[in-house]
């Protein structure tokens, strides 16, 4: 269990999306946040 949490808006696309992937990637426990829930 990762003791690193980050909070992304904007993460359904574009940069907000590849920043999540790589806070996921690097083990942090990541929150979303976007406009369309499908995206996210």
């Amino acid at each position: 269990m990762s003791n690193r949490v980050a909070i992304i808006t904007g993460a359904g696309s574009g940069i907000g999306a590849a920043t999540a992937k790589r806070f996921v990637n690097d083990g942090y426990l990541v929150v979303l946040n976007g406009r369309t829930e499908e995206k996210l």
